[in-house]
C-alpha cells in the first residue's frame, strides 16, 4: 500500500476531527440543523478515516491456512462499509434533522458563529482535499477522472477524495443555507440546506459503493497486463498458443494469475517444466504485481487435432 495514501488518510482523519468538534460547539451554541449536519459528516468521515486504516492494517497480514492467498481484499470490504456508514449515518441523520427543522423551522441564534465555522472548516477541508486530489493525480497518470476511479484497484484513494469533495460542497451548502435564512428572515433554508447535505452524502455513498462492490466481487486486472502476459506466453517456444489469460485482483498490490497454455506436441516434460519456469520469471519481472501464478496445460481448441 503506498505511504501517500497513508498520508492523505491521516490529515484527513486528523482535520475531520478537530472540525467536527467545532461545529457541533457551533450547532449547539446557535441551534443551526445544517451545522447540526455538517457535525454529523465530519464525525462520520473521522470514523470513515480510521476504518479505512484499520482495513490497510489488516490487509497487509500475511497468508495463512484458512486465507493461502492473503488478506488483501479486506480493505475492499473496509472501504464498502465506509460508503455504508456514509449513507446509513451521514445521510440519513442529517435528512432527517433537514426535514425536521423544514418541519418545525426556528431561528438560529449568533449566526456569525456559524459563518467563522464554516469559514475555518473550508480551509482544513480545502488541504485535506488538495492533498487527496494531489495523491490521486500521481495514481490516475494519464488517465481521465472517471477512467481512473473506473479502473481504479486501491479504493483509500478515491474514497478519501470523494469523501474530502462531499465535504467542501457541503460547507458551501450549509453557507448557502445560513445565508438565505438570515437575509430573508426564514428560518426553513437551514433545513432546506441540511436535506441537500443529506442528498450529497446520499449520491456519494451510492457512487463509492458502486465502485468498491466491483472490486469486493473480484476484478481483474488491466486489459493492457492481460495483452503483455499473453505476449510474454507467445514468446516461448514450445508455447503453439495461449488459450485463456485470467487474472484476479486479491488486493491493491496482488493479482493473482492463471495461465492456459497449449505446448508443443512431442516435447519432454523436462522442456514443459523449463518453459514454465522462464515464463514464471518473465511474468514476474515485467509485472512485479502478479504475485501467484498457475499455468496448466491445455489443447488448444484451435489446433488440428
Amino acid at each position: 500500500m503506498a505511504s501517500g495514501s497513508k498520508t492523505v488518510i491521516y490529515a484527513a482523519l486528523v482535520g475531520n476531527a478537530l472540525i467536527a468538534v467545532t461545529k457541533f460547539a457551533a450547532a449547539t451554541i446557535t441551534g443551526s440543523a445544517a451545522m447540526m449536519a455538517e457535525g454529523i459528516h465530519s464525525l462520520v468521515d473521522t470514523g470513515n478515516q480510521g476504518l479505512l486504516l484499520y482495513g490497510m492494517k489488516r490487509a497487509k497480514r500475511p497468508p495463512d491456512a484458512q486465507f493461502p492467498f492473503g488478506h488483501g481484499k479486506e480493505i475492499y470490504f473496509w472501504s464498502f462499509i465506509v460508503a455504508i456508514l456514509i449513507f446509513a449515518l451521514g445521510a440519513g441523520v442529517s435528512i432527517y434533522e433537514g426535514v425536521h427543522r423544514i418541519l418545525h423551522p426556528e431561528p438560529i441564534s449568533s449566526p456569525m458563529v456559524n459563518f467563522a465555522v464554516l469559514g475555518l472548516a473550508l480551509i482544513f477541508e480545502g488541504g485535506a482535499w488538495f492533498l487527496a486530489l494531489k495523491e490521486f493525480r500521481q495514481v490516475k497518470g494519464r488517465r481521465s477522472y472517471m477512467e481512473a476511479v473506473r479502473s481504479g484497484k486501491d479504493p483509500t484513494v478515491f474514497v478519501v477524495l470523494f469523501e474530502d469533495t462531499a465535504a467542501l460542497l457541503g460547507l458551501l451548502v450549509a453557507g448557502a443555507g445560513l445565508g438565505l435564512g438570515l437575509w430573508l428572515d426564514m428560518p426553513i433554508f437551514d433545513g432546506i440546506s441540511s436535506v441537500v447535505i443529506g442528498l450529497l452524502l446520499a449520491g456519494t455513498a451510492g457512487w463509492l459503493a458502486w465502485e468498491t462492490k466491483s472490486l469486493l466481487i473480484g476484478e481483474a486486472a488491466e486489459p493492457e497486463m492481460v495483452e503483455s502476459i499473453r505476449g510474454l506466453a507467445h514468446e516461448i517456444s514450445v508455447v503453439d498458443a495461449v488459450n485463456e489469460v485470467l487474472t484476479l485482483h486479491m488486493g491493491p498490490d496482488f493479482i493473482l494469475l492463471n495461465l492456459s497454455l497449449d505446448f508443443s506436441d512431442g516435447i519432454s516434460a523436462g522442456e514443459v517444466e523449463i518453459a514454465v519456469e522462464a515464463l514464471d520469471r518473465a511474468i514476474r519481472k515485467a509485472h512485479p504485481l502478479v504475485k501467484r501464478i498457475f499455468i496448466e496445460a491445455e489443447n488448444s481448441t484451435d489446433k488440428p487435432q
